[in-house]
């Protein structure tokens, strides 16, 4: 376990967490590994590892109960933090901040308690396909360094229901 990780435990009093934490898909599609993403701050790791997902659907969902940290002014990605001190980082597609908002809705607010599954964002995928330059939707943990181990899934998943990866502490 993480150094930082044990010390929010401590302060708020958090018992040890034992077993995994999943983290559910926050959309539908395929998942593809982040080295994959057309893009080196994810591609590379920079801002933590993970997986992405080529998405279906409209909506982005909370992959995980907690409390929305950040949602960008453009709308199109957030951070959220679980109870258990994981932070984690979704962002739609490559050049989507380039649009300006165009092609997403807010349906959450930072600051925002949520649930695993709870509808965060929307957005018009027909639109975003044809005004930018990629769609993978990268999912990532950026406190890496409280994490022992992170298991990553494979294959289609469905967005609120399947396990995109667990972490363990």
């Amino acid at each position: 376990m993480g150094f930082l990780s044990r010390i929010r435990r401590l302060i708020s009093g958090q018992p040890q967490l034992t077993g995994g934490i999943a983290i559910l898909a926050p959309v539908s599609g395929d998942i593809v590994a982040i080295e994959k993403v057309p893009d080196v701050v994810f591609a590379e790791k920079i801002v933590g590892d993970g997986i992405a997902i080529d998405p279906k659907g409209e909506f982005i969902l909370a992959p995980i109960d907690g409390t929305i940290g950040k949602i960008f002014e453009t709308n199109h990605a957030f951070s959220i933090e679980s109870p258990q001190g994981l932070e984690l980082f979704v962002h739609f597609g490559v050049g989507t901040v380039e649009l300006r908002g165009n092609g997403f809705k807010r349906l959450a607010e930072e600051g925002q308690q949520v649930k695993a599954g709870q509808p965060i964002l929307s957005f018009d995928l027909a639109f975003l396909r044809d005004n930018v330059e990629s769609l993978l939707t990268p999912v990532v943990l950026a406190n890496m360094e409280d994490v022992k181990q992170l298991d990553k899934a494979q294959g289609s998943v469905v967005a609120g229901k399947d396990v995109i990866f667990t972490v363990q502490m």
